[in-house]
Parts: C-alpha cells; sequence; structure tokens
C-alpha cells in the first residue's frame, strides 16, 4: 500500500452529523423556537410532524413515539398482542425487532429471508404459519431501504388471521411501485435514531395506520394509557416523542426525498464500480424504488476483505453478525421455520455495509470504487 493512500483521510462508513453541519442554522432556528415556546412535550411540533409525515407518506394517521422499538411494542398493544402471543418475524434484522415483541409480552418466531433482498420469504412464512398454529402478528422488517414482498406477504398473513405489522425503520421513502412502505398493512413502525435517512438528534419513532380506532388506542398508549389527563383507561407506558425532535425531524423530512436520490446516485456509481469484483451487489426488483439505507454486498472472504479497506481508510460495518436467533438472549427458547433459516445465516456470513450516506462526496465515492477494485 503506498504512502499516499495512507494518508488519505479516512471515509467514514455513515455519518449522522454530516446534515447536521450542513443544515446548521437551519436546526438551530428550529431548537431556537421550540426553546422559546415553553412547551417541551407533546405541543405543536409534535402534532404537526405527525401530520406533515402522515400526509407525505399517505398513512392515514401518524402517533410520534420514544423510539422505533418502542413503536413496534405500541402497534403490537394497539393491535391486541400481548402475553402469550407469538409474532412471525425474522432474524436477519436488528435485534430491536425482536425486544419490541418481547416488550409487549409475546414471542418472536423466526422466518427466513429471500436470498437476494434480505428481506422476508412468503414461502418461510407461509411454512412457519402452517406449523405453529396461532400467531397473532406478522412484522415485515423493509430491510437495507428495499420493500419486501408485500403482494405475496400479505395474502398469507390474511389467510391465518395474523395481523400484519411494516417496520420501516430503514425504508423511509421506500416505495413498491406507487405504493409508500407502511401504507400496505395494519400498522407501521418507523425509527428515527440519527443514522436513519430520516434521522433525529438522538431518539425518535412513531407508529402510522389508516384506522383511526388503533391510532387513538396507540395515542393512549404512549402516554399512560390517558385519553383523559391524568386518568388511564387502559394500562399504557411514556414513550413521547419530544418537541425537539420532532422540529428537527421536520426539516429533516423536507430534505428527504433529496438524500434518498443522492443515495441511489452513490448506489448506481458503486453498481457500475464494482461490476467486475469478486463482489455480490444488492438488488432493486422491479417496480421497487430502493432507498439505501445501506448498500449492503456479500464478499467470499468478508472479514479479510474489511480489514484491508480498513487499513485503506475506507470504513466499513456488518449489519448484522449474528442473527437473532443465535443470539444468547434468544437461542434455543423461540421458535423458527422449521426447515431452517439457511438464508439468514448464509447471509450472515458474507454481508458488508459500504460507506452510505447522502453527504458522501463524489470524490470519495471514486475513491472507494478505485480501493474495492483494487482489493476485491
Amino acid at each position: 500500500m503506498s504512502d499516499r493512500v495512507q494518508l488519505l483521510p479516512n471515509i467514514l462508513q455513515n455519518s449522522p452529523g454530516a446534515f447536521f453541519q450542513e443544515h446548521r442554522a437551519e436546526i438551530m432556528s428550529a431548537l431556537g423556537r421550540v426553546v422559546d415556546s415553553g412547551w417541551y412535550i407533546l405541543g405543536k411540533e409534535v402534532d404537526a410532524f405527525e401530520r406533515e409525515f402522515a400526509s407525505r407518506f399517505e398513512l392515514g394517521g401518524a402517533v410520534g413515539v420514544g423510539n422505533g422499538t418502542d413503536a413496534i411494542t405500541l402497534a403490537l398493544r394497539g393491535l391486541g398482542v400481548g402475553a402469550g402471543d407469538r409474532v412471525a418475524t425474522v432474524s436477519h434484522t436488528a435485534v430491536a425487532t425482536a425486544a419490541g415483541i418481547e416488550l409487549a409480552g409475546a414471542t418472536p418466531v423466526f422466518v427466513d429471508t429471500s436470498p437476494d433482498t434480505y428481506t422476508m420469504a412468503p414461502d418461510s412464512l407461509l411454512r412457519t404459519l402452517e406449523a405453529y398454529g396461532p400467531i397473532k402478528a406478522v412484522i415485515v422488517v423493509h430491510l437495507y431501504g428495499h420493500a419486501a414482498d408485500m403482494d405475496a406477504l400479505v395474502p398469507i398473513a390474511r389467510e391465518f388471521n395474523a395481523s400484519l405489522i411494516e417496520d420501516c425503520a430503514q425504508a423511509h421513502g421506500a416505495k413498491l411501485g406507487h405504493r409508500n412502505v407502511g401504507s400496505m398493512g395494519d400498522a407501521a413502525t418507523f425509527s428515527f435514531y440519527p443514522t436513519k435517512n430520516l434521522g433525529a438528534l438522538g431518539d425518535g419513532g412513531l407508529v402510522a395506520a389508516s384506522d383511526s380506532e388503533l391510532i387513538r388506542k396507540v395515542r393512549m398508549l404512549r402516554e399512560y394509557g390517558w385519553e383523559k389527563r391524568y386518568i388511564s383507561d387502559v394500562t399504557g407506558m411514556n414513550s413521547r416523542l419530544d418537541e425537539l425532535q420532532a422540529a428537527i425531524l421536520r426539516i429533516r423530512l423536507n430534505y428527504l426525498e433529496e438524500g434518498n436520490l443522492r443515495r441511489a446516485a452513490i448506489a448506481h456509481a458503486y453498481n457500475g464500480g464494482f461490476a467486475d469484483s469478486r463482489l455480490v451487489l444488492p438488488v432493486a426488483k422491479p417496480g421497487c424504488l430502493h432507498v439505501y439505507h445501506q448498500y449492503v454486498v456479500q464478499h467470499p472472504e468478508r472479514d479479510n476483505f474489511q480489514a484491508r479497506l480498513k487499513q485503506a481508510g475506507i470504513g466499513t460495518n456488518i449489519h448484522y453478525p449474528v442473527p437473532v436467533h443465535k443470539q444468547p438472549a434468544y437461542a434455543g427458547r423461540c421458535g423458527m421455520d422449521p426447515a431452517g433459516l439457511e438464508n439468514t445465516e448464509t447471509a450472515a456470513a458474507g454481508i458488508l455495509s459500504m460507506p452510505m450516506y447522502p453527504e458522501l462526496s463524489d470524490e470519495a465515492v471514486s475513491r472507494i470504487v478505485d480501493t474495492v477494485r483494487s482489493l476485491a
């Protein structure tokens, strides 16, 4: 490796602070507006963000909550899922999906993924629902920015009378045909963790649904079960999106499409630059708008390849190195597809997330492509 390469600045896999530095004045103005208002919990900013978010993605209604994990728990509870119930979901996901299920009192049952999109495999869901009898809900994860095969998954869930929740934490703005992710199930959940396509300056989440009664229930559940202040009609929890984060998210929502287009442009450059390498590249199924929360490749010698990229100053990450069903907290006590989770386990051994964020410069992208071509 040349001295010149070693002296180049490192390229981060993600840079959640880049947007905030670029739009600092606008964000500071919004924060000042909240501070000056004197109202910091469930006020005008949260109300406005909920309306704007629901309108942008044609989601009916929206309820801002504390984080994406709480969003899953609250959506499940709003749909009547609780202690003793089973919920089918994937094991190739952030552990937050499974944690949200268990916080609702239910138990995860793991379904395998499709090898090309890393999202829930319809044949595995069908096999799992047939094997386990009553499964109260299905949580489909739109992973890495690509929509799952909802045209196949929704009818399967309906056949078994299971509620269907879309986990859209990594897919803000993604589409399946003309339909926005989050609009095809009984409820949808979103995370606004700082690294997301639509990220806050801290934690935040949201539950969306077209059913106004479900929205009413979730709104009660997020704040102690209150419909009237200080009176708990049901047993709720404390999970509120705060005014400061809502004000920031209102700004970021205005730049989301621009950011997603930049992500797609970076992905296009990677696709061309990596075409002759040993990498297995991500796919975008026909009719799907992929928003590239992550650009995930596979390499037959992943760990060695990642180490050499690090030496060259190229940051990468593995989303996710250990499937949930193999992690100590879950191994051996949760159900799964009786045929196993072969695609999930194969993916975990080879996947690698390349640098991906809208502020990544063309120069940096070119350097990444050149470095990968020399190493892969």
